[in-house]
Order: C-alpha cells, then structure tokens, then sequence
C-alpha cells in the first residue's frame, strides 16, 4: 500500500517535462524557440513519445505552436476568453502579489452537495480547504474548496501549497476545464470581517467545478470583494 501511495504522489514523466517546459517559456517573447525534443529526451532520459505528450498538450493549450518545417516555437497570447487561472495566475495577470491565509484543511466526508458535484458517493472522503486570499496585503476574496481525496493521497500531510493549480499540475491532475458561475450578493458576516468590509457592502460570489482529464477535481465557492476584483471577459464572433 506504501508503494502505491508513492507511485500516487510521483509526478509522470510527461508531466515533469511539461511542468520545465512551461516555466522555461512562460516569460519568453512571442517566436522564442522552444526546446526541441531531442534536447528534452537527453535531458530527461525519457521516451520521445513521452516528450512528445507533454509537448502536445502545450500547443493544445495554446502555450506553445508548432510551425512545418521550422520548429516549435513560443506561441503569441490567444484571446483569453475562457482562459483558466488560478487565483495566483490571475493576481500575477493583474500584477499583484498573491497571497494565502489557510483558514480550515481537513478530511471530511461529502455531503449529497458537494458529493454530486464531485461526482462521488455520499460519505465518500473530500479534502475541505478554506483560505483568505489577499492581493499586495490586502483581502481580496473567500475562498472554500472541496477536493477529490482519492486523487489526492498526502495533500494534506505534505504541507499546504501556495496554488492549488501548481500543486495539482505537479499530480498531473491541473484543470483543464472548469465551468464558473458568477452572481452579486452581500457578505455573511463572518464575510465581511474576513474582506475588512462592512455588512451590506455588495461582493461577487463565484462557484467553480474544475476537471482534468473528465475527472471532477475541484469545487470551489469564493466570495470576493467588489471594489477590489473586477471580472474581465473578452467576446468574439468566432
């Protein structure tokens, strides 16, 4: 079983060649040559076809392009709608600093709510994580997530990480898909102590479920403050 739990926490060889690969590039200009595969292979020691996974799922994701006959190079900005963040990729977006505050992190069994959402059975465990999320020191949002525990063995032994997203990207597990609903509301006021706001002030309440790979890996509630957080969304006809 010790085994397993070990084989479980490894990241795969695909992923750790993504993971390089993203953070060798993800300052570079537009047209910036990528490493090739041969280089990756030798620095990896792994297969081609495992170089060539990781590779693949950067183009998909629109990081990188490949051009016949010339190479794979750095790709320029997609427009972003849609695009999934974090909430410490989308403060680094706005250029500000990211930070977390862990309010709760515990083992807990689900709920008929969350257990629907996370496509489990009632009882099943879930990893609870709640934090206070600030920007350049000040609050910014609530946020409360469920987890797939059975996803996830040791998450909460091997000391909580700065982003969720990097931390599952490291499992192979980072959303590739999640669906957000948005809606006004006014804070709790156990809300409004947390956001430093007063009661009435109105806050945006946002609820995500993410998944990587069809499987359900994430549902979130956050609550964020209205005169700090803007939502962006780019429309097109395409």
């Amino acid at each position: 079983m010790e085994n397993a739990v070990a084989i479980a926490r490894e990241p795969l060889k695909h992923v750790q060649v993504r993971e390089y690969v993203r953070d060798l590039v993800s300052d570079a200009e537009p047209g910036t040559p990528a490493p090739s595969e041969r280089e990756l292979v030798q620095v990896f020691g792994v297969a081609r076809m495992t170089v060539r996974q990781a590779m693949d799922t950067l183009v998909a994701e629109g990081l990188l392009e490949r051009i016949p006959g010339r190479g794979t190079f750095v790709a320029k900005p997609r427009n972003e709608v849609g695009r999934l963040l974090s909430y410490t990729g989308e403060m680094q977006r706005r250029g500000l600093h990211a930070e977390s505050q862990t309010i709760l992190a515990r083992r807990e069994q689900a709920g008929p709510g969350v257990a629907r959402a996370l496509e489990l059975t009632e009882g099943d465990a879930v990893i609870h994580w709640k934090r206070l999320r600030r920007a350049d020191g000040q609050p910014m949002c609530v946020e409360d997530a469920y987890l797939n525990e059975v996803l996830l063995p040791g998450f909460l032994q091997s000391g909580m990480p700065t982003s969720l997203y990097q931390a599952l990207a490291m499992r192979g597990l980072r959303p590739t898909w999640a669906e957000d609903s948005i809606t006004a509301d006014v804070p709790t006021a156990e809300e409004a102590q947390s956001l430093e706001i007063a009661l009435g002030t109105p806050v945006l309440r946002v609820a995500r479920r993410a998944v990587a790979d069809d499987r359900v890996v994430e549902v979130s509630r956050s609550v964020y403050r209205s005169d700090r957080f803007t939502l962006y969304v780019q429309l097109g006809d395409s």
